[in-house]
């Protein structure tokens, strides 16, 4: 089974544009070392995530970087940079706008990859470094994103991972920054929670695919 992880910074983490195989420092590669460790041999893992990317963007790099490899299973997480990015260049995607790229993204997919299994991840955010001067916009603007993603994954059938009631309850037991360094980008720890939660719904219900 072909696993390839879409996305922005939070899913490039750091990996080597020019190596394929290399998987980055955050949830994807944890991803991959638990199944590879688990069960040898029965995976191939690709991640294409590319730091500062809008839905915009992924949707434009989607047949080059996930299409064109035919993946088995399709991991996307998007929508921190359609935020962020209006509140710096203006250059932002509205939420509006984010549904319709999105619910065409995995459209297309569909169509090019019929039997593709997608699983649409929740962006999230909490108060940080680079988040907490503008606050009133992400804690109203990203969960408008979160909503379109659970929305297209109900219509197309895809798996749906929510992960911001995740870091909200983490930070009962530690601040945001010990899970989202600047409230965005995840800590070790905050990669390490994405990766439990995205296993734990792979194993519930993927896992028999392969």
């Amino acid at each position: 089974m072909k696993i390839l992880f879409l996305g922005d910074s939070i899913t490039d983490a750091g990996r080597n544009r020019a190596d394929p195989a290399s998987m980055g420092s955050g949830y994807p590669l944890l991803v991959s070392a638990r199944l590879g460790a688990d069960r040898p041999g029965t995976f191939l893992f690709r991640n294409t995530g590319v730091s500062g990317d809008r839905s915009v963007d992924i949707y434009a790099r989607v047949k080059k970087d996930c299409w064109n490899w035919q993946p088995g299973v399709v991991s996307l997480l998007a929508g921190i940079n359609d935020v962020w990015h209006e509140l710096g260049e203006r250059n932002g995607v509205d939420a509006e706008r984010f549904y319709r790229i999105c619910r065409m993204l995995v459209s297309d997919t569909r169509e090019h990859l019929p039997e593709v299994r997608l699983l649409l991840m929740e962006p999230f955010v909490l108060p940080g470094t680079s988040t907490s001067g503008d606050w009133e916009v992400f804690s109203r603007e990203v969960p408008l994103r979160a909503r379109a993603v659970q929305e297209i994954a109900r219509e197309f059938h895809a798996l749906y991972l929510p992960l911001q009631g995740i870091f909200d309850e983490a930070c009962r037991r530690c601040p945001p920054d010990c899970w989202l360094m600047d409230g965005v980008h995840p800590t070790p720890a905050g990669h390490q929670l994405i990766a439990d939660a995205w296993l734990d719904l792979f194993r519930r219900e993927l896992a028999a695919l392969s």
